[in-house]
């Protein structure tokens, strides 16, 4: 019988219930909910609100239930409803009714939250390991690219050279954001409804500061209705998934460029890749594309979770038992994509040789040009006019920079010299940057033992600590 037919003359219809029924989503809650359960029974004992010897039963009779779960020998009824009702139904049968002690001073709808609270925790700390296990795969590949000089793009067009592992740091920022954002994120996740009830809260003695500190909160949630009646903890972390998410997109689509033919600059393991049914020369990067193609799905969970909630009024509404699918996907989603991107990663086999000397003939390194007529004294815009009237007359000759005659440079302006555009290569043009954080090797190389030692150090420490 549900927890809730005590006044109910006639049982639920077995469409209705069918329909209700949550048990297939949340019966992965179960050990967050006998956590909270021993949680509450402790403080209802401590609080002399149940006798010590039902609560001991209650004790031993969850953990038993946890074991029989574990182990595939409880069946996950949908008939049951939701896995509280078949964790408490399934005390009743194992100790009678010292089991109906176990919801006392407690409603599924703060019992829901605080699983959900507590499911929140562990799944933080693992999608962070995640991204460190990526940030990692990363690094190792921009150390070994630290001399590696490669085109760098904007608008996907060729703008300046830069060193790969500068390109590949880029990504160990991005992804280092997202670890803040989720370290952000747990402070909020970090407090406990328990105790708020149905929304009003109990005349009985309760104390859910005790039970918090019990269960590893910062504290309560203090209003009763706010703590069983808003999800806003669920959606901020579907979010930051959705940005770590697009941030794994735009690496995943560089990896799925630099491994075609025509880019020419990675090499993808066949572990990670597959083959066509009907063209059998192909080998294609399905797993980055499946990354790319999962970050929808996130955002998917994102916008539904967000219009679940928009129009509810308070305090409890059963919209909300759609929360749980929303936030299991983003989170299951997130967490593989990541570690899949992280060997992926591992095992990529960049290819930076022949580059610079295509590099050499796409005008990318212009820019010196500028900045070296600037420091001649020529205002910035027009030296960028001078050398864009080089720039356009080697286009238009099929002629590179540092091919033309003295003669040719002089004709755009006194302060080029042709022995400094003769000498410009893109190495030449990496080691003129100057500014903190540019492409620089010296640069880089400073980005890279601060990384190193950062990760060696931070890279294993706990959200929840």
């Amino acid at each position: 019988m549900p927890l809730w037919n005590s006044r109910f003359r006639k049982p639920l219809a077995e469409r209705a219930l069918r329909f209700s029924s949550s048990i297939e989503t949340d019966k992965r809650l179960y050990n967050e909910d006998i956590d909270g359960s021993k949680a509450h029974v402790r403080m209802l004992v401590k609080q002399r609100i149940i006798p010590a010897a039902d609560g001991r039963a209650i004790l031993r009779g969850l953990e038993a239930i946890r074991r029989e779960i574990a182990s595939g020998k409880l069946k996950m009824d949908w008939r049951k409803e939701d896995i509280h009702t078949i964790i408490e139904e399934r005390l009743v049968e194992r100790i009678g009714e010292r089991g109906k002690r176990l919801h006392t001073a407690r409603s599924r709808n703060d019992q829901v939250a605080l699983d959900e609270r507590l499911y929140l925790r562990k799944e933080i700390e693992a999608v962070c390991a995640a991204i460190r296990s990526l940030q990692k795969s990363l690094l190792r590949q921009a150390e070994k690219h630290a001399g590696t000089i490669v085109p760098g793009y904007t608008h996907l067009q060729r703008a300046q050279p830069i060193v790969l592992a500068h390109h590949l740091l880029a990504y160990l920022s991005m992804f280092e954001r997202d670890v803040e954002r989720f370290r952000d994120c747990a402070r909020r996740v970090n407090r406990s409804p328990l105790g708020a009830a149905a929304f009003a809260g109990t005349s009985l003695p309760i104390d859910r500061q005790a039970v918090a500190r019990s269960l590893g909160f910062d504290g309560i949630i203090e209003n009763s209705i706010d703590a069983v009646s808003d999800r806003d903890v669920l959606i901020e972390f579907i979010s930051v998934c959705a940005i770590t998410m697009m941030h794994l997109s735009r690496l995943a689509e560089e990896i799925v460029l630099w491994c075609t033919t025509e880019f020419g600059a990675a090499h993808m393991d066949d572990a990670y890749a597959t083959g066509s049914s009907l063209m059998p020369q192909k080998k294609n990067p399905d797993m980055a594309e499946l990354m790319r193609g999962k970050t929808g799905r996130v955002y998917g969970d994102l916008v539904a979770l967000l219009t679940v909630m928009k129009a509810l009024p308070l305090a409890y509404n059963r919209d909300m038992q759609e929360d749980k699918p929303a936030l299991f996907d983003a989170a299951d989603t997130a967490r593989e994509s990541l570690l899949v991107a992280a060997e992926l990663v591992a095992h990529l086999r960049l290819n930076g040789r022949g580059v610079e000397a295509k590099q050499a003939e796409d005008y990318s390194h212009a820019t010196d040009i500028v900045e070296y007529v600037v420091q001649k004294g020529v205002p910035f815009r027009t030296a960028h006019r001078i050398v864009g009237m080089l720039v356009a007359y080697c286009i238009a000759k099929g002629r590179s920079i540092n091919s033309l005659s003295a003669r040719e440079v002089r004709r755009f302006s006194r302060h080029l010299d042709p022995a400094f555009l003769a000498s410009l290569t893109p190495a030449l043009s990496v080691r003129r940057k100057q500014s903190a954080g540019s492409t620089s090797p010296r640069e880089v190389q400073r980005q890279l033992r601060r990384w190193k030692r950062y990760l060696q150090k931070k890279g294993g420490r706990q959200v929840f600590s």
